[in-house]
């Protein structure tokens, strides 16, 4: 592990959440023209719809060169890769029609307030609180209203991590994860990560038996992309074999919805520390080396990192 390389720790009090309804000064609402529609059979197909760039908040900037965000785009279901208890993610090509412009993008969707399950919220959503009372009594109170808000954090929660994660591994290399492409209420749209050409997600760690040499650097690769974590003041939350996928010998970490702020809430050490036990039990019954992968002692540098003593 290369800890000198990594960006240094930023140390915070406990009274400030970034979980509240502050929009990150990444995250750019769209504000452009409508697309022109000429002629009356200029209309998207019945499984076919107008790109939504321009109503969606987006990624960072630069956006990255395959990414279309032309507005004359259209998105077109190609089914689903993932069903989820929270979520479903659905492949959707957006591509510009008459021209070789398109991208496959892996589109998350929460359940609306009818269908999800909110069988974990306590704990993961303290530290996270919006400012106006109405909505924290429903949220508290599980009202239709406040399920709703709660999913609404959880889209906007995983898409902030998501945002200010692929700024740190844009710099450092340190960590993987999917581009986040836009936030449109409780709907993520993620680069596709896998073969676009076949349409094949990349493959997640549980579903690997991974050589001795490439168990080893994958594991390396966690190691850094948990320090990376710690040092902005993250742990996954529900961190697992099955949420890291494997793409080109890289580990890209998913499903950030119930990103944890390790020092504003209180049971952040104890995420963290099951988030290593988890995957470091897995690469233990794969064959790493035990010291290698002792928990206690890469929670105790995690914590560190994430300056919780």
């Amino acid at each position: 592990m290369r800890e000198h390389d990594l960006p240094a720790p930023q140390r915070r009090g406990r009274g400030k959440s970034r979980f509240d309804d502050d929009e990150p000064h990444f995250l750019k609402p769209g504000r452009h023209p409508e697309p022109a529609r000429t002629e009356p059979d200029d209309e998207p197909d019945p499984a076919d719809h107008w790109s939504s760039w321009d109503e969606a908040v987006h990624g960072p900037e630069p956006y990255p060169d395959w990414l279309v965000t032309e507005l004359a785009a259209r998105d077109t279901e190609l089914g689903v890769l993932k069903t989820g208890k929270e979520a479903d993610v659905h492949l959707v090509r957006r591509a510009v029609p008459d021209t070789d412009r398109s991208c496959l993008l892996a589109v998350k969707r929460y359940r609306d307030a009818q269908h999800r399950l909110f069988h974990r919220d306590a704990g993961y959503l303290e530290g996270r609180r919006v400012r106006r009372s109405r909505e924290n009594r429903a949220m508290a109170g599980r009202t239709a209203f406040g399920r709703q808000m709660i999913a609404g954090q959880w889209a906007a929660a995983e898409f902030a991590a998501l945002a200010r994660l692929w700024e740190i591994g844009a710099e450092s290399g340190r960590i993987a994860v999917p581009y986040p492409v836009q936030l449109l209420g409780t709907e993520l749209m993620l680069e596709f990560v896998g073969d676009p050409d076949e349409g094949a997600a990349a493959p997640r760690l549980a579903q690997l038996r991974p050589e001795p040499a490439e168990l080893r650097s994958l594991w390396e690769q966690l190691v850094d992309a948990l320090v990376v974590l710690a040092r902005a003041g993250y742990a996954h939350g529900d961190l697992s074999p099955y949420n890291l996928l494997v793409h080109a010998g890289r580990l890209v970490m998913i499903d950030l919805p119930q990103v944890v702020d390790v020092v504003a809430n209180p049971q952040g050490p104890e995420f963290l520390a099951r988030d290593v036990r988890v995957v470091g039990a897995w690469f233990a019954a794969r064959g790493l080396p035990a010291a290698r992968a002792d928990p206690a002692e890469l929670t105790g540098l995690l914590l560190r990192e994430a300056g919780v003593r």
